[in-house]
């Protein structure tokens, strides 16, 4: 039985525990992904929302060792069983399955602090997104979120203050106002669910491109 890239070119693929049969995670494989974890005996993934190819642990080096991997009866779902190295979520938690909607709490605690793995960037994306999925706490970030044309303006008045601020004012203004607008950027990037990931290929795709050269490729 294969599974067919045509009829299904994402298919869902779950990570379990070898040791304790527990569901770590579920993410997605393309036929790329599918290859490149058999072939390496490695966790890959496709991420929707970065739009390209990653190996689980790339980042934090919390990698996924398969040991075994079935498919489905329907050859369109993939169970890995995995010797998962540190915890399997970016938020520090053993696995993504941490709360209970019947209970109402959270049932796994952080075993990791993977603030300083990933990054403030990505750290402070995932919590825009948690901002955005849920939740019933007020909160600025929360706010822009519900009220588009508010987290528009801001953008526009943070972008408008840094300008002054490189004109006139002190280094320390400047890294105050760049920072209120990459925070507001990345709201912004959040509503629409765009990783700050995918800015980071642009950049790497111009990179050694001339400003004329970048203009003109958007025209094709």
């Amino acid at each position: 039985m294969k599974i067919d890239w045509n009829k299904n070119p994402l298919v869902p693929a779950i990570a379990q525990s070898a040791e304790t049969g527990d569901v770590l995670m579920l993410a997605y494989m393309n036929e790329e992904a599918y290859r490149l974890t058999l072939e390496t005996g490695y966790a890959h993934y496709f991420s929707r929302s970065k739009q390209r190819i990653w190996k689980k642990g790339e980042s934090s080096g919390h990698t996924q060792k398969v040991v075994d991997l079935l498919i489905d009866c329907d050859a369109d779902t993939i169970l890995m069983k995995v010797e998962q190295k540190g915890v399997a979520c970016h938020t520090g938690r053993p696995s993504c399955f941490f709360t209970s909607v019947t209970r109402g709490e959270t049932v796994l605690e952080k075993a990791v602090d993977t603030d300083a793995i990933y990054g403030v960037v990505d750290t402070l994306y995932h919590t825009i997104l948690e901002r955005k999925s849920g939740g019933t706490e007020k909160s600025w970030t929360r706010k822009l979120l519900e009220d588009p044309e508010l987290l528009r303006s801001k953008i526009r008045e943070e972008a408008d203050e840094l300008a002054v601020a490189i004109e006139k004012e002190s280094d320390e203004q400047v890294i105050y106002e760049a920072a209120d607008l990459f925070y507001h950027a990345l709201v912004g990037l959040g509503s629409r669910e765009i990783s700050p990931d995918r800015v980071k290929q642009e950049l790497a795709r111009r990179f050694g491109m001339s400003g004329i050269e970048e203009k003109e490729s958007r025209k094709k």
